[in-house]
């Protein structure tokens, strides 16, 4: 497991996020959840009506309601249990663009080109999670539980919708009742939610709204800081670090208070850096996985489930998205990150891409097969096969060869594995080519449906309620 931080430097990150949280508190802008807060144990600020203080025993005591460990599915029944150092799921991220292949020009995300994303994620078996996102046919404030729908009907993969409003979840909340056919919530957990807290120090009405109207169903909520090194947080990694620490714990006492023993993820691994040349904000940097490396360390260290996104600042399919990719991917698949956003995006998650999220896929098989190593044992040192071979011939016909090679060695059709004068015999495609191909071949095909008539037709009915009322 890569290591960032000296067990000494995490208490001392933390330690700064408590002298944050007790000291300069937070901005909590919803009069509800303030009182709450207060009830709680929370000081007010003498000036500031949307300040308040957490002490670092009340930190503690709501810290300590959180649990450590739960367990997600998908739309299948599969399980994963989810916890600090367990396994690392990747997930695609929200845009607001879309690209097709090495294309220079972008389209503004609609229903077809979500669908069409939706439907090639759904065929790679390296990512886990389906992110929605925006559409431009909807309204802004309708957007989450439209581009839910969609996703549902197209994958059986975790979903995590991206909310615009808290109505917005209620809504999703009340297709998911559809989409389990009278299951229980909180026994299919086949979606979680999160929001982002406004560095520094600020939750806003929005998001706590979230938090308080999706509560008592045991929804794991993914506590998000976003800090822009430079911007909105201390141009020094350390202190952004520490500031995050200070508002990722906020966001879980405030939902442990809410809701005592809802699962929550930590979340530090958004983190960005601050281009003081361009002036624009970097995710593909060196500097932002040292960041968000450290994040899920400092969620190690809190026993907490972790969160982060593999990103590039190109902006399209080319060598620095995959090199950008790669970078941040095998250090987040490294740092034991549970949740790894951004397969299929481009832009800093503000396009996606699914000849892109193809080559992440590809990206993540690698990464995985890095991180398993391999075996070290009597069976796998293979002394008596070494004395019996050497000096005698070859080992591609020992029975042991024959036994272990597909566990040694990962395969797959995607990267040229082959001499120049094959590879020329095949059409000399590349591997952008090869991921075009891919993709046209997945939408060539009869789209896959994982909801009957019935379900789709409820969901839509659904959907146009929430829209008149909103």
């Amino acid at each position: 497991m890569l290591q960032i931080l000296s067990n000494k430097e995490k208490a001392e990150i933390h330690k700064t996020g408590l002298r944050i949280l007790s000291e300069i508190g937070i901005s909590v802008r919803n009069k509800k959840i303030y009182e709450l807060l207060l009830n709680a144990g929370g000081e007010p600020d003498k000036s500031d009506s949307t300040r308040i203080y957490l002490s670092e025993k009340m930190v503690g005591d709501y810290l300590a309601l959180c649990p450590k460990q739960f367990e997600l599915r998908n739309r299948l029944g599969k399980k994963t249990i989810i916890k600090s150092g367990g396994t690392s799921l990747y997930y695609t991220a929200n845009a607001t663009q879309y690209v097709r292949g090495t294309s220079k020009k972008s389209v503004e995300v609609g229903v077809s080109e979500f669908t069409d994303f939706v439907r090639v994620v759904d065929k790679l078996d390296n990512i886990s999670g389906l992110v929605c996102t925006s559409l431009r046919e909807y309204p802004p404030h309708c957007r989450d539980f439209a581009g839910f729908k969609i996703a549902a009907q197209y994958t059986a993969m975790h979903l995590r919708p991206c909310i615009y409003t808290p109505s917005g979840a209620e809504a999703i909340i009340e297709m998911a009742d559809v989409i389990l056919e009278g299951k229980s919530l909180k026994d299919n957990m086949f979606f979680t939610l999160g929001y982002s807290i406004v560095s520094p120090l600020t939750w806003t009405d929005t998001a706590l709204e979230l938090f308080f109207r999706t509560r008592n169903y045991g929804i794991p909520i993914m506590i998000n800081s976003e800090p822009m090194t430079g911007g909105t947080s201390p141009v020094t990694l350390a202190g952004s670090l520490a500031m995050a620490d200070a508002e990722v714990l906020s966001g879980i006492v405030i939902n442990q208070v809410i809701e005592p023993g809802r699962p929550c993820i930590y979340n530090s691994g958004f983190a960005h850096v601050f281009d003081m040349l361009t002036m624009l904000v970097l995710t593909g940097s060196p500097e932002n996985a040292l960041l968000q490396a450290a994040g899920s360390e400092m969620a190690h260290f809190h026993g907490f489930p972790s969160a982060s996104w593999a990103l590039s600042d190109s902006v399209m399919f080319d060598s620095q998205a995959s090199y950008e990719k790669l970078l941040t991917a095998l250090i987040h698949t490294l740092s034991k990150v549970n949740f790894v956003w951004g397969m299929g995006n481009l832009e800093t998650s503000k396009a996606i891409s699914p000849e892109v999220a193809v080559i992440d896929n590809e990206i993540i098989g690698n990464c995985l097969r890095f991180s398993d190593r391999f075996k070290v044992d009597e069976e796998h040192l293979a002394f008596d096969v070494i004395k019996k071979v050497a000096f005698r011939g070859s080992f591609l016909e020992t029975a042991h060869t024959l036994e272990h090679f597909q566990e040694e060695t990962r395969y797959s059709g995607l990267p040229n594995r082959t001499n120049r004068s094959l590879w020329e015999k095949n059409g000399s495609r590349s591997i952008e080519e090869k991921a075009e191909e891919m993709v046209t071949s997945i939408l060539n095909r009869k789209p896959e449906l994982y909801l009957s008539v019935a379900q789709i037709k409820k969901l839509e009915t659904i959907e146009k309620k929430w829209m008149r009322r909103l």
